[in-house]
């Protein structure tokens, strides 16, 4: 069961902004703490960004005033803006509950920032 199908990555300049987006299950996006996630080649994801139930949100001390996580709970997606793209932002980034299952990271999405 696919539960969190992640796009919008692409290639961008430094300074430059995307837009990611999660279609995730409604079940998990009302009950639970989603969080973004990044994964840099040999080393496990971390978390970026991540709100709860309540709308709390939390941001890494990396990303913060840069990325900002939202949820359109009618279409049951997550998004994370990303403005004031930098070189170190390139990886793969997945959605997922927060703390994460790890049985359940998908293929993610990969943001490439270069000039």
């Amino acid at each position: 069961q696919t539960r969190f199908v992640e796009s919008g990555g692409g290639l961008v300049q430094p300074g430059g902004s995307l837009r990611l987006s999660c279609a995730v299950s409604r079940f998990l996006i009302r009950f639970n703490t989603m969080g973004w996630y990044r994964q840099y080649p040999g080393t496990e994801p971390d978390l970026v960004a991540s709100f709860t139930s309540e709308g709390r949100t939390n941001y890494s001390d990396s990303v913060k005033g840069r990325f900002t996580i939202s949820s359109d709970d009618a279409k049951n997606t997550v998004y994370l803006r990303m403005n004031s793209l930098k070189l170190e932002d390139t990886a793969v980034y997945y959605c997922n509950t927060n703390p994460p299952m790890l049985a359940w990271f998908g293929q993610g999405t990969q943001v490439t920032v270069s000039s």
